[in-house]
């Protein structure tokens, strides 16, 4: 009896310790996540929270500053759709961001898969593609706005040599969409070459050498095995553009200001307008359509999720 007591207490002991040391373990971690919630809720969170009270009241500057603006439901949303420029700069987006990510992802994957050869000065010309996507955006708006200049553009001057006249890229309601376009994919290549050759990376060779083993030409490797082993990457490279090229606004205030006659415009260059680029603001309206962009890039990022956990 008397052997068992010491042994309970150190049994005891024992537990204390390792209810202490979880704690410790506990502590530690809420220690390094504390810094991400705090960025989160600042950077995130709060700014997101007074982007949507922002459309529920019907501010003006005076109540902007003063903070009374008096509560209008959804009386925002209800002015936006009505808008005449709705419909118009959700095709314009819809147009902006389908096409961009089509030809980023095209080109991207298929210097990804020039680059994967290994061949001599590869990894020079990779670093050449990266600088697109290291300039700054004013730098390389700045630069395709010289250059489809209608009067002065390189553009306009190759296309004499050939015998075609001048086209108003910037200033032609029927060109000004496309020439944001171009630049857009122009400036997004790089971040799907580097993401998508990663993912080419790391595909074992193995898998190449037995398929070609099985007598499958080159094409028939990269439908069968390269391009399915690929759709993960593929599939957060296409989210991740998707979600930039949404709330692409730079470029296109850069290079048409959203014109002319609004043939350029978009939900984020509309936003813009509503709440800043206009004598009298409408803080509620803009960002209504600032949620709306919000909205849709939380849809496609849902349907990411779920197909992610079906896969």
């Amino acid at each position: 009896m008397s052997t068992q007591i010491p042994m309970a207490l150190d049994r005891t002991a024992a537990r204390g310790h390792r209810a202490a040391r979880r704690r410790s373990g506990q502590w530690a971690a809420w220690a390094f996540l504390a810094p991400v919630v705090a960025y989160l809720l600042v950077f995130y969170a709060y700014p997101l929270f007074r982007n949507v009270e922002l459309s529920l009241r019907s501010y003006t500057v005076r109540s902007f500053v003063q903070g009374d603006a008096p509560f209008a439901g959804l009386a925002n949303y209800a002015r936006v759709f009505a808008d005449a420029t709705f419909w118009p700069a959700l095709w314009h987006t819809v147009v902006f961001t389908v096409v961009s990510l089509a030809f980023q992802f095209s080109i991207g994957l298929a210097l990804a898969v020039f680059f994967s050869r290994n061949f001599r000065l590869s990894a020079t010309l990779r670093a050449l593609f990266l600088v697109p996507w290291l300039l700054p955006l004013i730098v390389s708006a700045s630069t395709w706005s010289w250059m489809l200049n209608s009067d002065s553009g390189v553009v306009n001057a190759v296309l004499a040599w050939f015998g075609i006249g001048p086209v108003n890229w910037l200033t032609s309601p029927d060109w000004s969409l496309w020439s944001v376009t171009i630049a857009n994919i122009w400036i997004g290549i790089p971040f799907n070459l580097v993401v998508l050759y990663s993912g080419l990376r790391a595909i074992s060779p193995d898998l190449h050498e037995a398929a070609a083993l099985d007598g499958a030409n080159g094409w028939q490797r990269f439908w069968k095995v390269t391009f399915p082993l690929l759709r993960p990457v593929s599939a957060i490279t296409l989210l991740l553009g998707l979600v930039y090229t949404l709330k692409v606004f730079d470029i296109i205030w850069i290079m048409t200001k959203g014109g002319p006659s609004g043939a350029s415009t978009t939900f984020a260059t509309w936003s813009y307008r509503l709440g800043f680029g206009n004598l009298v603001p409408s803080f509620g309206p803009g960002a209504a359509v600032g949620n709306l962009l919000i909205v849709m890039a939380l849809a496609f990022g849902l349907i990411y999720i779920r197909r992610r956990a079906v896969t």
